[in-house]
């Protein structure tokens, strides 16, 4: 007979603290710098178009800057990555919510920025469009990179801790603010763009708190910006 498995103890959430989340966010930076350098020295020598380029320094940072949070939370703390996060798969129908939920979420806040008359902003992101190896990679950060990180970050690490010192709504509306003036420099700082994002930053953060998983924030945040690339697409096309 062999002995029954410990039963897997409740996480306390969370169980880090604000001097950890001083220590992530003081790694952007240094870390932002050592991808463009990485990116710079190697790219020319492989010919890949500065977008292209762009988009590799992104990736090269999520892995620096999240590879430091695993180990923060496994060597600090001995406990796992993601389910300290709130990754968690939802049962069904619970888990198809937030993929329907998306394509709502994206055109109510399309409707409500020409309520606004948000002004049209010529993005960076059009110069993704140069080439198809550009775009697929860009699809891949806007539809499934971004949403992942973006929620790991913000409604995984982030949130848990302005909630148990503000409370959930506070902590929510904080989180969301933050969210909404990082996109900011997408924007060119146009406050009716960052009210937009930070309004979303708010439903991801409901999701977020109501159901315990921050996979569905993600999931959700993720079909939400699938709907907008496949407006910014057809645009792209028409024009």
């Amino acid at each position: 007979m062999t002995p029954q498995e410990p039963a897997i103890p409740e996480y306390r959430i969370p169980f880090w603290n604000y001097a950890d989340l001083a220590f992530f966010v003081s790694l952007g930076f240094p870390a932002l710098l050592i991808s463009a350098f990485f990116v710079r020295g190697f790219g020319g020598a492989l010919h890949l178009g500065k977008p292209f380029q762009g988009l590799l320094a992104q990736l090269i940072w999520y892995v620096m800057i999240f590879g430091a949070l695993y180990g923060l939370l496994r060597l600090r703390y001995n406990e796992p990555f993601w389910r300290s996060l709130g990754w968690k798969i939802l049962p069904f129908p619970g888990s198809i919510l937030p993929f329907l939920a998306g394509p709502v979420l994206a055109l109510t806040l399309g409707y409500l920025g020409y309520i606004l008359k948000a002004p049209v902003i010529k993005l960076p992101f059009e110069q993704m469009l140069e080439d198809r190896p550009t775009t697929i990679f860009f699809a891949l950060f806007v539809v499934i990179l971004g949403p992942l990180c973006e929620e790991l970050a913000f409604r995984g690490f982030l949130m848990p801790l302005l909630v148990r010192s503000l409370g959930a709504v506070p902590g929510i509306l904080a989180t969301s603010l933050l969210f909404g003036g990082v996109h900011a420099y997408e924007y060119a700082g146009s406050w009716r763009h960052v009210l937009l994002i930070s309004t979303a930053g708010m439903v991801f953060g409901w999701v977020r708190y109501r159901t315990g998983s921050t996979a569905a924030a993600a999931f959700l945040h993720s079909t939400y910006n699938l709907t907008q690339f496949a407006a910014f697409m057809a645009q792209a096309r028409a024009s």
